[in-house]
């Protein structure tokens, strides 16, 4: 059965900044000496892991951001082929930024377990309408930004 899609738009999956060679500099020094203090502590895990999460955030700040599609239907909201159906949707908020760089965003909070927390960028559909549409399939909610939201915003990740 085909859904009745509202709302439609596309996203990129964060706001890309590209990272000049100073943080990868700090990035590999800071790796180097967590490697060297685990290591003279006779760490040798620890060192392996700091070796493999530093490389692993280098190769992943280095990628551009996927392009998403998102949609809101009568059934649930969609990013590309997911669905999170209105009976699992928790709450939803509209959060606004200070920075007039960053679009609006919607945010929900879901039951699934390995994604409870959604925050989608709004660029293209009014978000007063998108609100309106929300509000009367889910209930709204107070949505604060993690602490997680906080550190990747505070490194540049």
């Amino acid at each position: 059965m085909a859904r009745a899609v509202f709302f439609e738009w596309e996203a990129p999956e964060y706001v890309f900044e590209k990272k000049g060679s100073d943080w990868y500099w700090a990035l590999g020094i800071i790796a180097v000496a967590g490697m060297v203090a685990s290591i003279l502590f006779g760490n040798l895990i620890l060192a392996l892991l700091i070796a493999a999460a530093s490389g692993a955030l280098a190769l992943s700040t280095a990628r551009d951001p996927r392009t998403h599609v998102f949609r809101v239907t009568d059934e649930g909201v969609m990013i590309d082929q997911n669905v999170y159906e209105y009976e699992h949707i928790i709450s939803f908020s509209m959060l606004e930024y200070i920075d007039p760089e960053l679009p609006p965003a919607l945010s929900l909070k879901t039951h699934r377990i390995l994604a409870p927390h959604l925050l989608i960028p709004i660029v293209g559909p009014d978000p007063e309408e998108l609100y309106e549409f929300l509000a009367d399939h889910v209930e709204e909610g107070k949505h604060e930004e993690s602490p997680v939201d906080r550190i990747i915003e505070l490194f540049r990740l």
